[in-house]
């Protein structure tokens, strides 16, 4: 009896811990997304903490729950008392602001990207059209502002359509007219540049994918032939018209097999972030002719998707395309990634160090002169003056005989009489 040397069907997920770490933050970042939604609804983007705790409710919380949550991110909420009012209120911080400020000004700035996406997503439909309501629930993964149906659909006219349809009364996006220079995949491009860097033989990476195993994957020898075989198995292109071929045949139920892989790979590759949920890639099943059990489909390539279950007691599935990430970040990160990736800097920092940084930037601020401006900057065990000529004393400074007191100095004369008379009493005291 020999063994088959075909990829099974049902495999065990294998763990991969550096993207379910990613998961965790991301699962923080959401409900704090939906704190800031909470306080940018209210007048002057500030809200009461007694309202703060009703309100909280609906998106999920407990009571008395949003209270210790915001307490446990400070560089992301400010809690200040009223001067009026005398009760606490919450905002967001001033790096928050500043973070969603860099995130809308990336949002604007990659519209004509944004274009480029959803035309390109328009092709891949096998009608040539997506429902309107499936690219608003995936706006965020598409990189999309959220009135992308008059700033991305509208005002491009040579490129969409849209429409209401007859037969469901559902808003469609069509497009225009194919453009065949968008029609090259992103796992071609990246063929191509493995072909030039490493050599590898043309044959072997003509219809391959780069397939990297998470750590504790068990890789028999039957498995790799398997494997073999299906990376040099033929497959239509995603961008390509199959309306016109026979598909009863064993031969090309493989390469539509195969053709789902590239198809799911390059819809992760138009997002932003590499990355969406498995019940939101099921919205373009239909659209794209994707198999019905897409869960299992994705399990058999483990090597190069990856779905996690963290971020919502296991009811949300996350796929990730492996070959973006390294070390829990994306390898060729975009402008939107980073502006995003700021918000869950803030939520790392402990409000340890948050309480630091808080006694730092006062001890600073009292340390300042008002009048001349004249700026003090305090060290350890002893301090530095800034000024025209100005001198520096620290512990261990044998220079106090050299010091120049004249009108040319930091210090005047008359001004340091105060000064003078202090040292005296304190020499005598001692």
């Amino acid at each position: 009896m020999s063994q088959s040397t075909s990829i099974p069907k049902k495999q065990t997920r294998v763990r991969d811990h550096g993207y379910d770490n990613y998961m965790e933050i991301e699962k923080k970042v959401r409900k704090i997304l939906k704190f800031q939604d909470l306080i940018l609804a209210q007048p002057n983007n500030m809200l009461s903490i007694s309202r703060l705790d009703s309100i909280s409710r609906r998106i999920g919380f407990k009571q008395f729950e949003s209270g210790r949550f915001i307490l446990k991110f400070p560089h992301v909420f400010e809690v200040f008392e009223h001067p009026v009012q005398r009760i606490l209120y919450c905002r967001l911080s001033r790096k928050a602001v500043s973070q969603m400020e860099q995130e809308n000004e990336a949002l604007l700035r990659q519209i004509p990207d944004a274009v480029t996406r959803i035309r390109k997503l328009l092709m891949l439909s096998n009608t040539g059209r997506i429902r309107l309501e499936h690219v608003r629930i995936a706006r965020k993964e598409f990189g999309l502002p959220d009135d992308f149906e008059y700033s991305v659909i509208l005002k491009h006219p040579q490129f969409f359509r849209l429409f209401d349809a007859d037969e469901t009364r559902n808003k469609y996006i069509e497009m225009v007219e194919k453009d065949s220079s968008l029609g090259v995949c992103e796992i071609e491009r990246v063929r191509e540049r493995e072909y030039r860097e490493k050599g590898i033989d043309a044959e072997d990476i003509r219809f391959s994918f780069i397939v990297n195993f998470p750590p504790g994957f068990k890789i028999g020898k039957y498995y790799k032939i398997a494997v073999w075989k299906w990376q040099r198995l033929p497959y239509w292109s995603p961008y390509e018209d199959v309306s016109g071929y026979d598909l009863r045949s064993l031969e090309a139920q493989k390469r539509m097999e195969k053709r789902a892989v590239a198809m799911i790979h390059e819809l992760l590759s138009l997002t932003v972030e590499k990355k969406m949920t498995l019940e939101r890639i099921a919205h373009f099943r239909m659209a794209m002719c994707l198999p019905k059990k897409l869960k299992e489909f994705l399990l058999q390539h483990q090597g190069i998707f990856y779905i996690s279950t963290r971020g919502n007691h296991g009811k949300l599935h996350t796929v990730f395309l492996r070959e973006a990430y390294k070390k829990g970040e994306l390898v060729e990160p975009n402008e939107l990634y980073l502006a995003r990736r700021k918000l869950a800097e803030l939520v790392l920092v402990s409000p340890r160090k948050a309480r630091v940084d808080k006694e730092l930037a006062n001890y600073r601020r009292d340390g300042l002169e008002d009048d001349g401006g004249v700026g003090r900057d305090y060290i350890e065990d002893g301090f530095e003056v800034k000024g025209n000529g100005g001198r520096g004393w620290k512990d261990g400074d044998e220079s106090d005989g050299d010091v120049d007191l004249s009108g040319d100095s930091a210090y005047s004369d008359e001004g340091d009489s105060s000064s003078e008379s202090g040292i005296e009493e304190s020499c005598t005291t001692e």
